[in-house]
């Protein structure tokens, strides 16, 4: 199925690495062309590299987007290599653990900014663009909005701002004719996953304890499984769907524990 999103100017938060690398290296071989956007620079030109090594195209902007400036400007960027924005992938965060027990409100404000305020920054300065465009937003949010998990107050919280923006955005956004979905994650196997896991007592039995709860073939999601729906999304193949929270899960948030 052609997706139609050749040439298409993509910029994708969180870009070298997980779930942003494979949403990048899917746009790639689509033959759009991914904006990597992260705040190592040796992260983002090794998979530049390799997308150019393989004969696909791409760029890379340089930005730690706690930084409000950093976020304008790394739009900026973009708009002054390519002239346009297609679509947005928001995607970069992390778990960070900052509970309510423990934390306090110089750590929790810390990780919205980490984890939800470029969210809205990244589209509010794309937005001019993506009016010209048409263009689609995709946000990556995870179950912990939904189910909770213990220790994660401010990723949580994040995740809850994620999903609400969405409809917000896709409410806002009708009369350009932007949709805006968002992909809820639940347990993919990615670098940060695999390193948390490793902070464990026992980790390759907790490991086994959590794919044994994934109802579809008790397995971890892949990164490649966000990228495809994610890649559905910006695409002209979705074109009747926004504001909504599409699970990418095995079924993990909503079918019976019991299975």
């Amino acid at each position: 199925m052609d997706l139609d999103l050749k040439d298409k100017v993509v910029v994708v938060t969180g870009g070298a690495k997980g779930i942003g690398e494979g949403i990048v290296r899917m746009l790639a071989e689509e033959g759009a062309v991914p904006v990597i956007v992260g705040r190592k620079k040796e992260d983002n030109l090794k998979l530049l590299h390799h997308l150019q090594s393989s004969g696909w195209r791409g760029f890379q902007v340089v930005a730690e987007l706690t930084r409000p400036q950093d976020c304008e400007a790394s739009v900026r960027a973009v708009i002054d290599e390519f002239g346009r924005i297609d679509g947005l992938v928001n995607n970069a965060g992390i778990n960070d653990g900052v509970n309510l027990e423990n934390g306090n409100y110089e750590r929790f404000v810390e990780s919205l900014h980490r984890n939800l305020i470029h969210y809205y920054l990244i589209a509010h300065f794309a937005l001019p663009e993506l009016k010209k465009s048409k263009g689609s937003i995709v946000n990556i949010t995870s179950k912990t909005a939904e189910t909770g998990q213990g220790g994660t107050s401010a990723y949580a919280a994040a995740n809850g701002g994620r999903n609400a923006l969405t409809r917000e955005w896709a409410v806002e956004l009708l009369k350009y004719g932007i949709r805006v979905n968002a992909i809820v994650v639940a347990e993919c196997w990615t670098p940060l996953y695999e390193n948390w896991i490793k902070t464990l007592p026992n980790p390759e039995e907790k490991l086994k304890d959590i794919t044994s709860k994934i109802p579809l073939e008790k397995r971890m999601t892949t990164s490649a499984e966000i990228a495809s729906t994610a890649l559905f999304l910006l695409s002209s193949r979705s074109s009747h769907t926004t504001g909504q929270l599409i699970h990418v899960d095995g079924g993990y948030v909503h079918l019976d524990r019991a299975l």
